[in-house]
Formats: C-alpha cells, sequence, structure tokens
C-alpha cells in the first residue's frame, strides 16, 4: 500500500480550493474544500475513497448550513 501524503488543489486564481490527504490516488482522511474567498464550502472525511461520518456543507460566510451523515462502506 503507498504512503498517505499531504494534497492541495489550487483554484485557477491559485487560491486554495481543498485540502486533505492522498494514498495514492485515493482521497484519505478529512477533506476542507474552500471558496476563491478563501471561507470553507465543505469538510468531511474519506476512508478508502469513500465518503463516511458526517460531511458539512458552509454558506458563502463560512456558517454551516447542513450537516449530512454518509454511510460509506
Amino acid at each position: 500500500m503507498s504512503k498517505i501524503k499531504k494534497h492541495i488543489v489550487r483554484h485557477a486564481d491559485g487560491s486554495l480550493w481543498a485540502r486533505g490527504s492522498m494514498q495514492g490516488k485515493i482521497p484519505v482522511g478529512k477533506w476542507i474544500w474552500f471558496r476563491k474567498n478563501g471561507t470553507k464550502m465543505r469538510s468531511g472525511t474519506f476512508k478508502n475513497g469513500k465518503q463516511v461520518g458526517e460531511w458539512v456543507t458552509y454558506d458563502r460566510l463560512g456558517k454551516i448550513v447542513k450537516k449530512t451523515m454518509m454511510k460509506g462502506e
């Protein structure tokens, strides 16, 4: 199995779009997505590339608007 590495994805303008970890080509652990203005857009956890546990969606000001429980595996 490959090593877990931190992973960052950027918007076309260079601002942070997503931050998390990858194990090879599979997302693992906690991930956070951001809008171009820097506020959080969504966050949650991956296990073996599948969404698991609580996923949170944020409004444009960064306030929580929705929580969703993912079943994953």
